[in-house]
């Protein structure tokens, strides 16, 4: 890639020159030339121009233009608009919902803390007047009863 640093002369190199081959022409067969018989003869349509001279030729029809992609009556920015709108009144509506929702599931969770404050206090209270009209547990004879050791023996 990079030259040696050596101080040796250049050696010639053989240069091999190529010469194009000339291709033998081809041999064509011309093709038969099928004449098409329009089905219809085109007018010929002649015009005299305003310095006298007359041009004759086909009529050619006019070019028509690509048909213009014709625009919604209502623009995307309004539609857009629209859409957006009806979007913030569904997700205003969905949170009335919610917030109905939530106020129902407090008033649920309030009735169930009521109805276990009233079934406890009724259970406490079956139990302070039970206990005052009966006395319950073991009835001693204190007459015959020896004390020991925080035992009763009968």
């Amino acid at each position: 890639m990079y030259p040696d640093h050596t101080h040796q002369p250049p050696t010639e190199r053989a240069i091999e020159v190529h010469q194009p081959t000339p291709l033998p022409p081809a041999l064509a067969v011309p093709t038969p030339v099928v004449q098409v018989q329009p089905s219809s003869v085109p007018a010929v349509a002649s015009i005299v121009l305003p310095d006298g001279r007359v041009v004759t030729g086909y009529a050619i029809n006019p070019v028509q233009p690509e048909p213009v992609a014709v625009k919604p009556v209502v623009s995307r920015t309004a539609v857009n608009v629209a859409l957006g709108g009806v979007g913030f009144l569904a997700v205003c509506g969905g949170l009335i919902l919610l917030t109905s929702f939530i106020a129902a599931l407090t008033a649920f969770i309030t009735q169930l803390i009521i109805l276990a404050a009233v079934i406890f206090g009724g259970w406490i209270a079956v139990q302070i007047f039970s206990a005052s009209g009966h006395q319950g547990g073991t009835t001693v004879n204190i007459r015959k009863a020896t004390f020991k050791r925080n035992h009763f023996h009968g």
